[in-house]
């Protein structure tokens, strides 16, 4: 059975890419192993957290992952298909990769973003790391 780690943060881009993995299931025997995986930029700041406390940010983390991970699940429960979803604090590209590593996937399949940027002028800055960092195959769906 194949692996296949999806970031998702909600946006359009995120959903073609589950598109297209649900798209592709039929090709797997078993259906592919799917990771939904929303990142979750951590506070940094040292105010917050004399404020507020780790359970909290937490708690934080957990209900803007899920929100962001809502359409992607549905899109994905009402095609049938299994999956796990995960959510991470962290910097995006580093999280995304080192997520994969962890759950044994072989490939990463990740929305193309245009913000823009000379890093990212056709694809975005978290899609270019990503491919700089993963020793994955990342696979890019515009």
């Amino acid at each position: 059975m194949s692996a296949i780690l999806i970031p998702v943060d909600g946006s359009d881009n995120a959903l073609r890419a589950v598109n297209f993995a649900i798209g592709q299931a039929p090709q797997y025997k078993d259906g592919p192993e799917i990771h939904l995986l929303n990142v979750q930029l951590p506070v940094a700041s040292g105010t917050v957290r004399r404020f507020i406390g780790r359970s909290e940010l937490d708690h934080y983390y957990q209900d803007e992952g899920v929100a962001a991970l809502a359409s992607a699940r549905k899109l994905l429960d009402d095609a049938g298909l299994r999956y796990h979803h995960h959510i991470c604090a962290g910097a995006y590209a580093e999280t995304i990769v080192a997520c994969a590593k962890e759950k044994g996937c072989d490939m990463i399949v990740m929305g193309a973003r245009g913000l823009g940027s000379v890093a990212g002028m056709l694809l975005g800055s978290v899609t270019t790391k990503v491919i700089h960092l993963s020793p994955l195959p990342v696979l890019i769906i515009k």
